[in-house]
């Protein structure tokens, strides 16, 4: 498996973000390293609110969070098709794991990744041993890290072949930019286009059409966020656009605004 990402892809106005909250990513212990990328910690004491806004990953993740004067719970947010809105106000604490695109069916194997697509389930009873209080409480923060591990270690995740093969073929999309055809990729894995497909649903929860263009939205966001002169016909062509128009219109059902305006006010939000 790559390296955990160190990189705020997908964050939209990354810097304004991490000028607000205080924002970590350490690694699981190392038996978990194989299906989770990282876990994401988040602790904020905010003026006024602020709503974060994020293009998601192809990734499953389980949220034990703490919101002003709200008890503590936990919730399994599948990957979301959508823009990701959160509002953050007052004090509060979110502990996050990020599980590999392709590695949380082995922790849930009852039902297909799909049925999580675009769902946010609190409490969900597929997870019954999760403690929000036990993972959230601790001031300590390797406290919290440890009861993540915990809490995953707990569960049963034996040897999944087939999420071992989805989270190869995912990272190799996120890794290699010549993959731009779902048919031709297949080709390539000596795969069937709906075998393919068939594997993304039960094992990722999106097809691997959306985790190409997914990937290539989140590299036009990085540019625009860094570089204030890009040159938006070229990047099309090298993200595989067939012409500016057609990079324009994804970043734009995406994100919110087009890909020149977010460049020029990246801090911005976008439309809701």
């Amino acid at each position: 498996m790559a390296a955990p990402r160190r990189d705020t892809r997908g964050i939209v106005g990354a810097a304004d973000f991490l000028a607000r909250v205080d924002f970590r990513r350490p690694d699981p212990a190392e038996p978990l390293r194989h299906h989770v990328e990282h876990y994401w910690l988040i602790d904020w004491d905010l003026d006024e609110p602020y709503i974060s806004h994020v293009v998601p990953h192809p990734a499953v993740h389980i949220v034990f969070q703490q919101f002003a004067d709200q008890e503590p719970f936990v919730e399994v947010t599948g990957v979301q098709q959508g823009l990701f809105v959160q509002k953050l106000e007052g004090r509060g604490r979110v502990c996050g794991i990020k599980f590999r695109p392709g590695g949380f069916r082995p922790f849930a194997p009852g039902q297909a990744v799909s049925e999580w697509t675009g769902r946010r389930v609190r409490s969900p009873g597929t997870f019954p041993t999760a403690d929000p209080a036990a993972v959230l409480t601790p001031a300590d923060e390797d406290a919290r890290i440890a009861a993540l591990d915990t809490f995953l270690l707990s569960l049963s995740s034996g040897p999944d072949p087939q999420a071992d093969l989805a989270m190869t073929l995912v990272d190799r999309i996120r890794t290699d930019r010549t993959i731009r055809r779902v048919a031709d990729f297949a080709r390539a894995e000596g795969m069937s286009v709906r075998l393919l497909q068939r594997l993304f649903a039960g094992y990722v929860g999106v097809g691997p059409k959306w985790v190409i263009l997914r990937y290539r939205i989140h590299e036009a966001l990085e540019h625009a966020e860094t570089d204030r002169e890009v040159d938006w016909a070229a990047l099309a062509a090298d993200l595989g656009y067939a012409d500016q128009a057609h990079l324009v219109r994804d970043f734009t059902a995406t994100v919110g605004v087009p890909p020149t305006a977010y460049a020029a006010h990246p801090a911005a939000s976008p439309p809701r």
